[in-house]
């Protein structure tokens, strides 16, 4: 049996671009036990992948170096819980901090991308033709070996069981399809489509409308619910990420900005409309062929910028309730 470790980037979505990889290494070598390390908040979405057979707790918040930290960090990985030592370790963040802990834990091949000069850090570095191979989740690929074929997509589970009991957990009604809006985006407020289009899409549509997101996403969420009169209702902050997960499995369609949720949407196989701004569908697009990607594609974007510079964000404003509607009824079940 093969045992190796990968080292997790920080995001939701980025985590499910990982997903290929780990599906790349099990094919490569079906007795492959793929431990992954990864900050303690992604364990309910790490859980969802067949593909991984442990989860260790990354403690280190974003950013942080602790240089002490990550050698003890290693010292344990040489030993780890399980008894035996990792023959890899694939480093998918580029930071030079984020190699130190497989360099301690000593793992013979530390592989991943040059990065930010990590040499002797990692002993495999693979080239990247980035212009060649746009999209993020290929490029992780690209460390199992020289891309062959297509890239798989993220798949994550979610059973009836699972679904019910989140429902439950919430008070919400077992017997309805809802859809569900994501509309919130860590990077910042040029990735989100307009509150009052929320609102206004919601009263368009029929049956429940489901308001999932963060803590963070609370305000915005409260808001496109006053303003939909009642077609809609705010779940955000109210949810964990498993019972997310389990909400937007039941939904029967997904309507959301170019965030986490996206990707988990994608990789529930629902019906999705993606809404881009700011941002560019190239790197990191929904892995869905269910996905339908909305761009006005305007000569001021993709800008990439945490708020719109030229101060009308037209990306977004100019992308209409009506336009939506219109593709999720191309797109419906």
């Amino acid at each position: 049996m093969a045992r190796v470790l990968v080292v997790a980037p920080s995001w939701i979505g980025d985590s499910l671009m990982m997903q290929p990889l780990l599906m790349r290494l099990r094919a490569q070598r079906p007795d492959t036990e793929i431990h992954v390390l990864a900050p303690a908040w992604s364990a309910p979405l790490l859980v969802r992948m067949p593909e991984v057979a442990g989860i260790i707790e990354n403690p280190f918040a974003h950013g942080a170096f602790d240089w002490a930290g990550r050698r003890a960090l290693g010292r344990r990985l040489r030993g780890n819980e399980a008894g035996a030592g990792f023959a890899r370790a694939y480093v998918l963040p580029n930071s030079w901090k984020s190699a130190l802990a497989p360099y301690f834990a000593g793992i013979p091949q530390r592989i991943g991308f040059r990065g930010e000069a990590r040499y002797g850090l990692l002993n495999e570095c693979p080239p990247l033709d980035k212009a060649a191979v746009s999209r993020l989740v290929d490029r992780y690929c690209l460390l199992a070996g020289p891309l062959d074929g297509a890239t798989p997509l993220p798949h994550l589970t979610s059973t009836p069981e699972q679904q019910r009991a989140a429902r439950t957990a919430l008070g919400l009604p077992q017997d309805v399809a809802p859809v569900v809006f994501c509309p919130g985006a860590e990077y910042g407020p040029a990735k989100r489509w307009p509150v009052r289009h929320y609102a206004a899409l919601s009263r368009m549509l029929e049956g429940p409308v489901w308001i999932v997101g963060s803590a963070r996403d609370r305000g915005v969420g409260e808001e496109i619910a006053r303003l939909a009169d009642g077609a809609a209702t705010n779940l955000c902050g109210r949810t964990d990420l498993e019972q997310a997960i389990d909400l937007i499995a039941g939904a029967r369609q997904v309507v959301s900005n170019d965030s986490g949720l996206m990707h988990v949407a994608a990789a529930l196989d629902r019906p999705l409309v993606a809404l881009y701004g700011s941002s560019s569908p190239g790197y990191t697009p929904p892995l869905s062929p269910r996905a339908k990607i909305l761009s006005l594609n305007l000569e001021c974007s993709p800008c990439f910028k945490r708020e719109c510079p030229l101060g009308h964000l037209r990306c977004l404003e100019d992308l209409t309730p009506d336009k939506v509607f219109a593709t999720m009824a191309e797109s419906a079940d």
